[in-house]
């Protein structure tokens, strides 16, 4: 038999059908991902022990040159509070940051022994429309991130504890919340990743884990 069936999945490629979860949270100036400045990268890992249970990891946190021609809102610099042209921002051009990151993730992915990476973001459509327009205004062709699918913790949130709003969410799941430093991409990463590993362990002690580890066994002996 070959190598490549008798090596073993590891916890997490079996947990997420070969996918590896990243939370990232983007900070921009404004809606539109096709016109507007991505201004801010906050990215956690996570990682699986052996008992199956998710914890949060490293994360990595990028400022991001508005791109050529950028729409940039004052609405929603008022918002988050960053001044994209300040000296001392330490921004970098979309290329150059997105080139390290994935490169990041593409690791993460194989150390993992997934086979690629799906975002998650609170309201995750957001945040996966501008990552995925940064890249094809790049032209990265080797985007680790799947093209269309990701995990929504607004809307796992709004099922498991009641409210789609994150600071509420975490509130009500016991993690700490300062709203002083939200709208910074890497704190909300952080956040987001503590409860999305809060729920995914949680209904794992429900015994969902189980279901998917023994859906698994049956395909391998089909």
């Amino acid at each position: 038999m070959s190598e490549s069936k008798t090596k073993l999945k590891t916890p997490m490629a079996m947990r997420f059908r070969g996918f590896l979860p990243i939370i990232v949270d983007v900070e921009t100036g404004g809606f539109n991902a096709k016109t507007d400045a991505l201004l801010q990268i906050g990215a956690t890992m996570v990682q699986m022990d052996n008992q199956g249970y998710l914890h949060k990891d490293k994360t990595y946190f990028y400022q991001v040159e508005p791109f050529k021609n950028a729409n940039i809102e004052q609405a929603a610099l008022d918002f988050t509070g960053i001044d994209p042209f300040h000296p001392l921002r330490g921004a970098r051009t979309e290329d150059e940051v997105l080139k390290e990151f994935f490169q990041h993730v593409r690791q993460a992915v194989k150390e993992s022994g997934c086979t690629r990476a799906v975002l998650v973001g609170h309201n995750a459509a957001f945040d996966h429309n501008f990552m995925m327009a940064a890249a094809e205004r790049c032209d990265i062709k080797r985007n680790p991130f799947h093209p269309f699918s990701n995990f929504d913790t607004a809307t796992l949130a709004g099922f498991v504890l009641g409210h789609t709003v994150l600071a509420k969410a975490c509130s009500l799941a016991g993690i700490e919340f300062d709203n002083a430093a939200a709208h910074a991409a890497d704190y909300d990463a952080e956040r987001t990743a503590e409860l999305f590993c809060l729920m995914v362990n949680r209904w794992k002690n429900l015994g969902g884990w189980d279901l998917a580890v023994r859906a698994n066994k049956l395909q391998k002996n089909d």
